[in-house]
């Protein structure tokens, strides 16, 4: 991986592409990400990159954490994750990775939290078929049988039932870069990506290009 940032959704528009044609957009503010720590293979047993990422007040930092962007004379950030750079080397304590990191065109895999639909049943969150809905049935919306009784008379594990939907990081793949404001650390995504307006999400070079 040689392109990664640390962003936050701002919402979705919609962009006129030269064609006329109607392109929808995630807009992304993306960085500044500044380097507080090169992890080494001498020191640490692997090559890493730790950026961070957003505002915070200093009083809701700890000393410790205080003290580590001290060190790298860094403002103290929200959000800190670690990279796996393929030229880790190349990046300098308290240098700013930068949405212009990327250009348009490139493909791109983003990361974050989905958005949570609290307690929901099995047609809702596993989309299994509905009941017979005639008057006699009493059993609409029911998970239906889960197992036999003698045999093996209990519930396997992983059965598809209801439970908490959402709320899990998940992540879109091959997603296309529309648009690179990098006056506004602006990036312009095409289609959606996880997660509610204002959730971060991990930008990064797709897997799969």
């Amino acid at each position: 991986m040689n392109k990664a940032i640390i962003g936050k959704k701002i919402g979705m528009s919609q962009i006129f592409n030269e064609d006329g044609k109607v392109i929808p957009v995630t807009v992304v503010e993306a960085g500044p990400c500044p380097v507080v720590q090169k992890k080494t293979v001498e020191k640490d047993g692997y090559e890493a990159v730790q950026v961070a990422f957003g505002t915070i007040s200093s009083k809701n930092v700890n000393k410790p954490v205080a003290g580590h962007y001290k060190k790298a004379g860094v403002e103290p950030k929200r959000i800190l994750k670690e990279f796996k750079f393929e030229n880790c080397a190349s990046f300098e304590i308290g240098s700013e990775i930068k949405a212009d990191i990327f250009a348009a065109g490139d493909k791109v895999d983003v990361s974050g939290t989905s958005k949570g639909k609290g307690f929901s049943g099995t047609i809702k969150r596993h989309n299994f078929h509905i009941g017979p809905m005639a008057h006699g049935s009493g059993y609409h919306r029911g998970v239906g049988s889960m197992g036999s009784c003698s045999s093996p008379s209990r519930v396997f594990k992983n059965k598809k039932m209801p439970g908490q939907y959402g709320n899990t990081k998940c992540t879109v793949q091959n997603l296309q870069i529309v648009k690179v404001d990098a006056e506004r650390n602006i990036l312009l995504v095409k289609g959606a990506i996880p997660g509610a307006k204002g959730g971060i999400v991990i930008v990064k070079q797709s897997c799969k290009g």
